[in-house]
């Protein structure tokens, strides 16, 4: 844990969110390397996907298939962990609640000139899933990314994450996998899995849309592959910010911050207040609870002082974070207008509730994207169209303007074509 008290005047918000946001740089070479990456997979499929599994993901054996059987993802399921098992279902019931509420009739709108145009939302034919492995197994990811891509009425959903030793993923993604519903499941890990579902292999057929977090490989995949394929965004280290009074519990705080930390040491983390005394609480908690949780990473934890409330929350939108805690009086009135990914009010408004249980999604924007995206839902995983219902009747009062318009932009034979639709002659 890399601790930081600093004092800030409120000037200048954007410019200290910036410093706050610069923790770790993504290595020059990565972009090279990805694009190596991609290009072994589309010129040597399977093969090359073998190959990368030895030598990124640590599998000792590789089974024949790089596709899980069916029969192996029942069995992860039949003997998970009794509790764990509950937890999964819990989440999912939970995700699938909140991504089914996300679902809106399609917008129809008629026209004073006759015409109606209806905004339609249908998924997408087929759709990946990454969820990340390595030093951990992440089944929560595993429903994040299934859930809503079942609930939008995607038709094929392949799930895709690291090998084990065994070649395998962890036991509890397959059940994960299994709870969420995935018609296929690979043993693939890194940019390689990306390439491999946008590109498609003899094992692996092309998807859609690609969503779920990754590392820095998995990101600059999806960034070099986008158009290629479709993505839910770029991911890139979690991050926390929390603005809290004097009403919050520095302990509480304190767990909040760590439990990020256990993100990894490119996370940041920010505590902003006006209350002097509730930093210096939560700075002695901070030291006191960190040794003892070998789980936390060397993250940066940053606390502000800053001249208010009103000031801090300034900085926050400035941050437009990860996940934003709201700790004092009057929160759920004022977090509507906050920018951030994901906001946790609340006496008990913890950002692992989010991760977890609570039905949001964890897959949020990073590195200040929440100023223009949000989470994943099932909008990730579907196509918007317009359809345009033109009766003779409409053309007729359009034709006019329609013409006017193409001529002065060059176009000429659009008018001609909206002349054409008012004529009787075929």
């Amino acid at each position: 844990m890399r601790l930081e008290r600093l004092t800030w005047d409120g000037a200048d918000a954007e410019a200290l969110a910036a410093r706050l946001r610069r923790v770790a740089e993504p290595p020059t070479y990565l972009a090279e390397r990805v694009a190596e990456i991609i290009e072994r997979v589309r010129s040597q499929g399977d093969a090359a996907l073998m190959e990368m599994s030895v030598a990124f993901d640590g599998a000792e054996r590789l089974p024949d298939s790089l596709r899980v059987p069916a029969d192996e993802i029942e069995a992860a399921f039949d003997t998970l962990d009794t509790d764990l098992a509950a937890a999964l279902r819990l989440a999912e019931a939970n995700i699938r609640a909140v991504a089914e509420a996300e679902l809106r009739p399609p917008t129809e709108i008629g026209l004073i000139q006759g015409h109606q145009v209806s905004v339609v939302q249908r998924p997408v034919a087929s759709a990946g899933v990454y969820a990340p492995g390595g030093r951990a197994a992440y089944p929560s990811s595993v429903l994040m990314g299934l859930v809503p891509a079942r609930v939008a009425g995607v038709s094929r959903v392949a799930l895709v994450s690291p090998p084990g030793p065994d070649g395998r993923p962890p036991r509890a993604v397959l059940a994960a996998a299994r709870i969420g519903e995935a018609d296929e499941v690979y043993a693939i890990g890194g940019a390689q899995a990306v390439a491999a579902l946008a590109i498609g292999t003899a094992s692996v057929d092309r998807v859609d849309v690609i969503a779920g977090p990754g590392n820095a490989w998995v990101t600059e995949a999806k960034r070099q592959l986008f158009g290629t394929v479709g993505i839910d965004g770029l991911a890139g280290p979690s991050e926390l910010v929390v603005v809290a009074d004097a009403t919050s519990g520095p302990r509480k705080i304190a767990l909040d911050a760590l439990a990020q930390a256990e993100h990894g040491p490119d996370s940041p983390i920010v505590v902003a207040s006006p209350d002097s005394a509730l930093l210096a609480e939560t700075a002695d908690a901070l030291k006191s609870l960190a040794p003892d949780r070998p789980s936390v990473a060397d993250a940066p934890i940053t606390l502000i002082e800053a001249p208010s409330l009103d000031h801090a929350l300034h900085l926050a939108d400035a941050f437009a974070p990860e996940h934003l805690e709201l700790r004092f009086e009057g929160a759920v009135e004022r977090a509507p207008a906050r920018i951030a990914g994901c906001v946790f009010v609340g006496e008990a408004g913890a950002a692992a509730f989010g991760d977890y249980t609570a039905g949001s999604n964890h897959v949020l924007p990073t590195g200040g994207a929440a100023r223009f995206s949000g989470p994943l839902g099932v909008g990730a995983f579907t196509r918007r169209m317009s359809v345009v219902d033109v009766p003779r009747s409409a053309a007729a009062k359009l034709y006019e303007a329609t013409d006017e318009i193409a001529r002065s932009e060059g176009l000429p034979v659009h008018g001609e074509s909206a002349i054409a639709q008012i004529q009787t002659n075929k």
